[in-house]
């Protein structure tokens, strides 16, 4: 059975716990990081519950992100069908991935606010399911349906804040997608054992702002499933245990991209008219982030076995 692990503060203690419904029970477990739990492993991580301890309630406790910040953290883009659609891509006619980073010191608790910095206008929300890696590699892997537990340990929810005017007329993906705040994960880290790995396939995933629904999609949608997807990875990146990926964000972001023939055609514009223009037409949408809003996200599994909690986050200003 998935164990629904959470990182919390209690006393001023840094722990590990099992969360059973409302309450968590406190792991007996020597890891300060998420790499030092995941390569437990699954039973490692199961054994300890032979031991006992008192149970907590969740409210007398501060959930943190389970994802501690030497994680590298991973991210492929557009990798939703109706989310591709959407960008004027056929789903059929896509071939690799688009893949970026995000800076470690973005990640961020489960709950509490989410920092707008002064020079953005432009903040938009990507709910994504993010597998927790398990398994250290030093060169290309092949990953198959055979293998994959070796390799993802479990799953989290992850939010891809992004600045969408720093991301896109100044290219810089990970610069608009890394500023502080910006990567809330948690606050459950679900470690899976072998046989539920079909889980990543079963997932759906719920995203609302101040209670109005914004993306709704099952992880079954994904273009790029995990194990082509780490295999294509692994050409450039060394993982490491702890490290995540986060899979791609469904349709409803706040982003509004033009029709293609509108884009070729202020592509012949000079660049600063062309982003002029690109900065005008977003500001008009009224699903970007204001200062005051409230994001909140589940991601639970269709058979209900797998909940991997609430996000909650309320945007507001740097001071």
């Amino acid at each position: 059975m998935a164990l629904h692990i959470v990182r919390f503060r209690h006393q001023n203690q840094v722990r590990w716990g099992l969360l059973q419904a409302c309450r968590v029970l406190p792991l007996n477990v020597p890891c300060t990081t998420t790499g030092d739990l995941v390569a437990l492993g699954y039973a490692g991580v199961h054994r300890t519950l032979e031991s006992v301890a008192p149970l907590l309630d969740v409210s007398e406790v501060e959930l943190l992100s389970p994802i501690t910040a030497d994680a590298k953290v991973l991210c492929q883009g557009a990798n939703y069908r109706q989310h591709m659609v959407d960008s004027g891509v056929d789903p059929d006619a896509k071939h690799f991935n688009m893949f970026f980073t995000k800076s470690s010191a973005s990640i961020h608790t489960p709950a509490g606010r989410i920092v707008k910095p002064r020079h953005v206008q432009l903040l938009d929300y990507e709910i994504e399911l993010t597998l927790v890696l398990g398994r250290r590699t030093a060169g290309p892997a092949e990953v198959s349906a055979a293998n994959l537990h070796e390799y993802v340990a479990g799953i989290c929810i992850g939010n891809d804040v992004s600045a969408r005017d720093i991301q896109i007329p100044q290219m810089q993906f990970h610069k608009g997608k890394s500023y502080r705040t910006f990567c809330p994960l948690g606050p459950v880290l679900c470690l899976l054992d072998k046989d539920e790995m079909h889980y990543l396939n079963e997932m759906h995933l719920h995203l609302t702002v101040n209670g109005e629904k914004r993306q709704s999609d099952s992880s079954s949608n994904l273009v790029f499933k995990p194990a082509e997807t780490l295999t294509e990875y692994s050409q450039i990146v060394d993982f490491a245990p702890g490290d995540v990926l986060m899979t791609g964000t469904p349709s409803g972001c706040a982003l509004g991209l033009p029709p293609p023939t509108l884009v070729r055609i202020t592509g012949l514009l000079p660049e600063a008219r062309k982003w002029e223009l690109f900065l005008k037409s977003q500001q008009r949408r009224r699903q970007y982030l204001k200062v005051g809003d409230r994001v909140e996200s589940t991601i639970i599994s269709h058979d209900g076995c797998i909940d991997l909690g609430r996000q909650s986050h309320v945007i507001e200003s740097e001071s």
